[in-house]
């Protein structure tokens, strides 16, 4: 999905003569703590309740504030999950959508971003969650999911991180059925590394434990 496709609450724009305690009473209603600024309909900038409580005189125009505007925005034509990333990398309340001549078109708010980011991964829908830390160099998507489906599951989601140092990664798997605990003996019998996993099971960690312990003794 596109920027430009999400359907968010509507917010108010800010302009430039707009006076400090207005901006401020604006969010305040709005329940966020950014709001855009436009002129016209040009986007300048996003102003946050942190850089409006710092001015002199809550009488100022927001234009005397213009050197703390933050020019963050994303394009109308790039994934939703961009905006996410803007979002929180930023700790944004408030992500301004612009087109290509930078002309406001709408905002979206980091609580509606995290709803399609739940609906995107399927998290509503029932199924389990395994995490696998495996060396980077044998990392096998083919293997892995051939593993998952020898147990009569699928993968809905998958996503992977890098920790440079250690030379690892981390595989975190969303599967489409809430048992797990036949996917997770199986993974361990290749000798993969679950480090965790959420499923349905009330004897999740006791079927962990108990593994470890054999896998100890067998190594006595």
């Amino acid at each position: 999905m596109l920027t430009g496709e999400l359907h968010s609450q509507s917010l108010p724009y800010l302009h430039l003569h707009d006076k400090v305690y207005q901006a401020l009473q604006l969010m305040n209603d709005n329940h966020v703590t950014h709001l855009p600024i436009v002129e016209g309909e040009k986007y300048i900038g996003l102003v946050s309740e942190e850089d409006l409580m710092q001015a002199d005189n809550d009488n100022s125009p927001l234009e005397e504030l213009q050197q703390s505007f933050s020019g963050i925005s994303v394009k109308t034509n790039e994934h939703f999950l961009k905006a996410l990333q803007i979002a929180a990398e930023n700790g944004l309340s408030v992500v301004p959508l612009v087109n290509d001549e930078n002309e406001l078109t709408g905002t979206v708010v980091y609580n509606d971003l995290l709803k399609y980011a739940s609906g995107f991964m399927s998290l509503n829908e029932p199924g389990a969650l395994i995490v696998l830390e495996i060396p980077s160099n044998q990392y096998s998507f083919n293997e892995i999911s051939k593993l998952v489906e020898t147990n009569d599951a699928q993968i809905t989601q998958l996503n992977t991180s890098n920790d440079i140092e250690s030379g690892m990664m981390q595989v975190t798997i969303r599967i489409n059925k809430p048992e797990v605990s036949d996917i997770i003996a199986t993974f361990q019998r290749y000798d993969y590394n679950v480090k965790y996993f959420f499923g349905e099971e009330l004897y999740t960690n006791e079927l962990r434990s108990n593994y470890d312990n054999l896998m100890n003794y067998l190594r006595i």
